[in-house]
């Protein structure tokens, strides 16, 4: 097509993958903005069609305009997220703008709107297949969620409001990351070291001599972090990092997001309020399995009762352990890290780094792709010949032993400058069906996990090791997928729905019958001994209460932005505590702020959706008790998890699939038992 444009040309690679060495930040603009106007006409196909509006003509072409699009934005925004730079950066924030019109263009088209609503009105008598119904109603709800049944001056306000909000949810998620990146600890003197386990010394030897620097430099990245917050016996140093980390976006620079979450929040309810809600999570909830927020409030009080007796005594533990032990006041945020671990490691002889040694990141990977392997039959194979993004991301044929090649996996590991904090699962293209063949997924699970030493390999921590299960269970309801239309397929499931396949897998890294399968001394080659992992299982409730509680803080956080029914001008801290004090245990930090650099609300798609975390572990909690009762490898159980809701993605109402699967509805139950609320 455009011969300089690698980006609308066919891509002549090993399963059409993205030729990630020839793309250039600048061929992004050109590429999109040639890629809509190709869209367009195919839109403009079908609002001139002279045939009577039917699911063929109208909704599944729809649903089929605008595969050049589709194809070339995931690209732009993968990059970005993963292997940024200042120029693709802008590439973003050029293009974003330039989407949400377009986006805007398609659900305010009143002709095209008067086909699907024709469609719609008829959709008892087409006889239409369960897929195709739930594709029909979500298409239609897009446009009237989309603004299509506004006035003129309304459809021109919610322009107005989308795609300032896509330009500045963009420039949030920069502004964190340019703080994340901002701030090291450099420490010269070893005694300032004090409790840190080896290997985190000599990750922090390794970042400062990348820097061309002496002693020891600790990041806000996780793998830096978070050990420090739990084993350096310098309290002072524990709260400058803690309070770096927490000061993110929060420290009157040009990267400070307080502006921005006001005026997100603001707009938000003012989009709502326009398409007649009267605040922003009840127009997120409408298409969730929690409806209302009513309904959302009730299970956020109802699980933080059930957990707030646990809650409190896993403070008063920390606090009597920590008293014993010389700790001179109360336990403040930058103490309950290190506090807790060394309770952990009294109470059960086992620490977050006991089982470092024998998690090598390798040996991980192995036995996470193995798991797939044993449960669903997958096999996963290298191939050197994918393009991939980065040199550190490696890439993965996945077999199915009667479908042969169902997807690509690529891996990506480790911190980078360019890098976002934290881990996800994404997609540089979805599964669908083209003439009833089979489109292959390009799944691509992104991580920030300890990196190697020159002394020794990556090892994972357990806490590691259970992001990467479950990333990777996400990554399987991206590659399972068996539907029609991409819309629906893998992760294109209701927001509180989507955790499920994911926290699933968390439940086999505590499981012994799974660990003495693959975990061995990356030295010695010797298995962990039984007795800590029986200790392992037992500390599988410890400090569950707090940990809910924390959880469920953000929940509360989450509904407050999305529940106010008027502009909100007020003081960003006082409004963050007053929201998340009900499940509040330790006492407020002064000069810190959470919502300026909570991604999750702000830029990454959780708006009023944050609760869904602990909504699927109800759903994990039940579904993995199925598992336990007839084996947690059992093949029949494998198989129906994946029939009934690895594959179907968002196909059918996960209600639905959820009783298939279990042959009930929902119980919260096995969560109480699971995380040990019973307990007094």
């Amino acid at each position: 097509m455009t011969p300089d444009n690698p980006l609308l040309n066919e891509w002549a690679t090993p399963f059409a993958i993205p030729p990630f060495k020839l793309i250039k930040p600048e061929h992004f603009k050109p590429a999109v903005e040639e890629a809509i106007s190709i869209a367009r006409k195919e839109i403009d196909v079908i609002i001139s069609n002279p045939a009577e509006p039917d699911f063929r003509n109208t909704i599944e072409a729809l649903e089929q305009a605008g595969s050049l699009l589709n194809r070339i934005t995931p690209v732009l925004f993968n990059l970005n997220s993963s292997d940024t730079t200042p120029e693709l950066q802008e590439a973003a924030r050029v293009v974003s703008p330039v989407l949400t019109a377009f986006s805007n263009d398609i659900s305010l088209n009143p002709e095209l709107f008067d086909r699907v609503k024709s469609v719609y009105d008829r959709r008892e008598d087409l006889n239409l297949n369960e897929e195709e119904m739930i594709l029909l109603d979500r298409k239609y709800k897009n446009f009237i969620r989309g603004g299509a049944g506004l006035d003129d001056a309304g459809k021109e306000r919610f322009r107005e409001i989308t795609v300032e909000l896509s330009s500045l949810s963009l420039k949030f998620e920069e502004n964190v990351l340019a703080e994340t990146n901002d701030f090291t600890l450099h420490l010269t003197d070893e005694d300032a070291l004090a409790g840190l386990p080896e290997g985190v010394r000599e990750a922090a030897a390794a970042l400062a001599g990348e820097k061309g620097m002496k002693g020891w430099l600790f990041s806000l990245h996780a793998p830096s972090f978070v050990p420090f917050m739990q084993y350096a016996e310098r309290r002072d140093l524990r709260e400058e990092l803690f309070r770096a980390y927490s000061c993110r976006a929060f420290r009157g620079n040009t990267h400070d997001n307080r502006d921005l979450v006001l005026r997100i929040a603001e707009l938000r309810l003012e989009m709502a309020r326009l398409l007649g809600f009267k605040n922003y999570a009840a127009y997120a909830l409408e298409e969730r399995m929690a409806s209302t927020p009513e309904e959302v409030n009730r299970f956020l009080a109802d699980l933080l009762d059930a957990s707030a007796p646990a809650g409190k005594r896993d403070l008063r533990d920390i606090e009597d352990y920590a008293r014993h032990h010389g700790h001179d006041g109360r336990i403040e945020r930058w103490d309950w890290a290190y506090w807790s671990e060394k309770l952990r490691m009294e109470r059960f002889s086992i620490d977050d780094e006991a089982l470092r040694p024998y998690m090598p990141l390798e040996k991980v990977r192995e036995a996470v792709l193995g798991l797939a392997t044993r449960l669903y039959g997958l096999s996963f194979s290298e191939n050197n010949n994918i393009p991939v993004y980065n040199d550190e991301v490696t890439a993965f044929e996945v077999h199915d032993p009667e479908r042969g090649i169902i997807a690509i996996l690529m891996l990506d590991f480790h911190p980078r400058k360019g890098k976002s904090g934290g881990a996800w699962m994404t997609g540089f293209r979805e599964q669908w069906k083209e003439n009833g063949k089979r489109i292959i997924p390009v799944i691509s699970l992104v991580m920030n996990f300890t990196r190697p030493t020159p002394a020794r390999p990556s090892l994972l921590s357990h806490s590691e090791m259970n992001t990467f299960l479950h990333e990777f269970g996400h990554a399987l309801h991206g590659m399972l997928s068996d539907c029609t239309y991409e819309s629906l397929s893998g992760t294109n499931v209701k927001r509180d729905f989507v955790e499920l396949p994911s926290q699933i897998m968390e439940n086999w890294a505590w499981e012994k019958e799974w660990l003495d399968t693959w975990a061995a001394h990356y030295k010695t080659a010797e298995k962990i001994p039984d007795d800590m992992l029986h200790r392992l299982r037992d500390s599988l409730t410890y400090n569950e209460g707090y940990a809910c509680m924390r959880q469920l803080s953000f929940g509360l956080l989450d509904m407050a932005w999305h529940t106010l029914e008027e502009q909100y001008c007020g003081n960003i801290v006082t409004f963050e505590r007053s929201a998340m004090s009900p499940a509040e245990l330790l006492p407020a930090a002064e000069g810190v702020c959470m919502s300026v650099s909570f991604a999750h609300l702000f830029s990454g798609g959780y708006a009023a959706g944050y609760y869904g975390y602990k909504w699927a572990e109800v759903l994990d909690a039940d579904a993995f008790s199925l598992f336990r009762e007839k084996g947690i490898f059992n093949k029949e159980t494998a198989g129906s998890f994946r029939h009934n809701i690895l594959e179907k993605g968002g196909s059918r109402e996960p209600d639905k699939l959820f009783r298939d699967f279990r042959g009930r509805e929902p119980s919260i139950e096995p969560l109480i038992e699971r995380s040990g609320f019973r307990k007094t």
